[in-house]
């Protein structure tokens, strides 16, 4: 019997709690008023797709390791060889006070405007330098994310500064 690696165990976890979450998901009780898309629907969906990308998780392939001789030519990097930006930590934590920025700014802006702020400003804090394409990318994703919870959802999601 092999043993299990890091991200099969992770993935058993996950399988757990999205089980858990989908039995949670599925005690929603369903209002009388027929409507396209009920309250019950976004946390199903999210259930079922923790569900499906923990089972792919489980069953990925691992990369196969070089020789010995291969890799003592290559100096490993070390959390404390690498500064900067270029930390995890610092990267985790930028990325922590960049939500909780979000989250303030998200009534005054309106969720377009910070969004796409939020969007291009995590690409650019982890390294993304092409700003035409990130802003293009970004923009067209909150924009058409935007446009589906309000027109078709019935979502009203704050408009902030901009008058649509």
């Amino acid at each position: 019997m092999t043993r299990l690696n890091i991200n099969q165990i992770l993935a058993l976890v996950l399988v757990i709690f999205s089980v858990g979450y989908l039995w949670m998901a599925f005690q929603i009780p369903v209002f009388p008023i027929p409507r396209p898309i009920d309250s019950d629907a976004f946390p199903k969906i999210l259930g079922i797709c923790l569900l499906v990308l923990s089972v792919l998780l489980f069953f990925e392939k691992q990369p196969k390791t070089e020789n010995a001789s291969q890799q003592e030519d290559v100096e490993p990097v070390t959390e404390s060889s690498v500064t900067g930006m270029q930390n995890p930590k610092v990267q985790v934590l930028g990325t922590a006070i960049a939500i909780l920025a979000y989250a303030f700014l998200i009534e005054p802006l309106g969720f377009l405007l910070s969004s796409i702020l939020l969007g291009v400003g995590l690409a650019y804090w982890f390294g993304y330098r092409q700003h035409g394409v990130n802003f293009a990318t970004v923009g067209s994703i909150v924009l058409i994310l935007y446009l589906l919870m309000s027109k078709v959802m019935g979502i009203y999601l704050p408009t902030g500064v901009l008058p649509f």
